[in-house]
């Protein structure tokens, strides 16, 4: 690995493309996260103004945007179908169905970086935690909040309710923001506190179930991260040291000599764009997953040509 004569993560980024570029997809995601739940919060106040019609009413778990479109959080629909407590309306269906295109088109674990609440908590400790030299201490594995998900879906069936929304910290955030925060900041500090000091990306990474039901709907997504110039990479690590799923990354960055693409192919990134922020040499963008074909069929075309020219 190259050392390198800057000591802060994305240093050198903000050094060659100014500090905006170097955080402008961070940026964009705070204003998205914002944006989403400040909706919900001041509609209340703008019902008079504009002649009884609601900007957004309900929660991320089901809400009408501009008295017209549905939108329902297909993995609570879910598992309200599996407790047999919930007999869904036709507006609630085609709710679910908007939401299910939608991540399927973008990424189901973009609503983790890009919607969640949560994450701008979630990203506050890990900042934290690199800036202290924090170590982890926990060994729980990724694969954890697939049994998560798992149990959140068998507790329904034995329980005959929605047993996970009772302490989905989103929900908690969104109850306590309209209603009176009350329970939520407890929940929050103890997450922020989790991540911290006991486990890196912890509750996202390894522990929430949300997240690994949206990643279930990334698998075949066209938008994808890639490492477009990756031969440009001069291995400082500030990509590996930001990215929340960093396991994703390696086999497009380093995996040419194998015959792998650029595309990060993982249902696990967030596409949060972090490591095409920290970045100096710009080795990542946002493109497609189509490029990997594009890749493959060149260095096939390339295969051939040099084998019939020997």
């Amino acid at each position: 690995m190259a050392t390198s004569k800057y000591e802060t993560v994305g240093a050198e980024a903000i050094e060659a493309k100014g500090w905006l570029k170097a955080h402008k997809w961070l940026i964009l995601r705070r204003v998205s996260q914002l944006a989403i739940l400040g909706l919900f919060v001041i509609s209340p106040y703008l019902v008079e103004v504009l002649d009884e019609l609601w900007i957004a009413k309900g929660t991320l778990s089901s809400s009408v945007i501009l008295g017209v479109i549905p939108l329902t959080d297909p993995y609570v629909l879910l598992q309200g179908l599996v407790s047999g407590d919930v007999v869904p309306e036709v507006a609630g269906l085609v709710g679910a169905l908007i939401v299910l295109v939608f991540y399927l088109l973008v990424g189901g674990r973009v609503y983790c970086s890009w919607v969640c609440p949560v994450n701008i908590i979630t990203d506050a400790a890990a900042w934290l935690r690199r800036k202290l030299g924090l170590k982890d201490k926990s060994h729980l594995a990724r694969s954890t909040r697939y049994w998560m998900l798992g149990l959140t879906l068998i507790l329904p069936l034995a329980v005959g309710g929605i047993v996970w929304e009772l302490i989905n910290p989103v929900s908690l955030v969104y109850r306590g923001v309209l209603f009176g925060i009350g329970m939520a900041w407890i929940v929050l500090v103890g997450i922020f506190l989790f991540d911290l000091l006991i486990s890196n990306d912890g509750w996202c990474g390894r522990i929430c179930p949300v997240g690994a039901f949206y990643s279930l709907l990334t698998v075949k997504s066209p938008l994808r991260v890639v490492a477009s110039k990756r031969e440009d990479c001069d291995d400082c690590m500030d990509c590996y040291l930001v990215c929340p799923e960093v396991q994703v990354i390696k086999p497009a960055l380093k995996g040419a000599e194998r015959g792998l693409g650029p595309v990060i192919m993982s249902s696990e990134c967030t596409n949060c764009g972090r490591c095409i922020d920290v970045c100096a040499r710009d080795v990542f963008k946002f493109g497609s997953r189509f490029t990997n074909n594009q890749v493959e069929a060149t260095g096939a075309s390339s295969q051939h040509h040099n084998g019939a020219k020997a």
